[in-house]
């Protein structure tokens, strides 16, 4: 059975073939959702807040579930309630007042970022010697995350109401282009459309 990558991204090219047309369609519904959160960012970010209420209650009533069943003689029990209670909780504080829970988002974000990048750093410098050809590569993106990560910290709170819809819809509308084009080539692949990089036969 095909596994999917993150994002509806099919990891087994069969998979994508069969259903290509479904393919093709989902990828112009992302690409019409991200076009949407870009143009409105602010709708998207708080759209996006909400959602992660309610994934972290659902995510915390089957955690409870879990933890009840399993029963309070199993590894773990009241770590595991106490994580399940806190995800319920957040997730209420998310729905009760999404926009004070944007503000939060944000700043994860920031800090995200910030993390990533000075992680990325110190790569790029062990890539200098270990792989040259892409330590440039490495410091850039280490670069560009610690530059977000600054600029989303400085212009807070604004940048809290829309830097998350804008981040998601580029997300969305790349992801969309990426599913389409995919699509399009496994059709004409699998129609006998040679591709221009395929040697012609005799």
């Amino acid at each position: 059975m095909a596994t999917g990558l993150a994002v509806g991204l099919p990891s087994d090219p069969e998979t994508l073939r069969k259903f290509r047309l479904w393919f093709k369609i989902y990828g112009v519904v992302l690409i019409l959702l991200g076009a949407a959160a870009i143009l409105l960012p602010g709708i998207a970010t708080l759209a996006t807040s909400i959602l992660v209420g309610w994934v972290l209650i659902a995510g915390g009533v089957f955690g409870l579930i879990s933890v009840f069943q399993a029963g309070s003689g199993s590894p773990g029990f009241w770590w595991n309630l106490l994580t399940a209670i806190l995800c319920v909780l957040a997730g209420g504080m998310l729905l009760w007042n999404p926009i004070a829970g944007v503000l939060t988002l944000t700043v994860i974000l920031a800090a995200y970022l910030l993390a990533t990048g000075v992680t990325k750093l110190i790569m790029a410098f062990h890539y200098k010697n270990v792989i040259p050809q892409a330590w440039l590569w490495v410091l850039f993106s280490a670069v560009v995350d610690i530059i977000l990560g600054f600029m989303i910290v400085a212009g807070l709170p604004g940048t809290a109401i829309w830097v998350i819809g804008l981040l998601v819809g580029i997300n969305l509308l790349f992801t969309g282009v990426a599913l389409l084009v995919s699509a399009f080539y496994c059709w004409s692949a699998n129609s006998g459309t040679p591709s221009p990089s395929a040697p012609a036969k005799a």
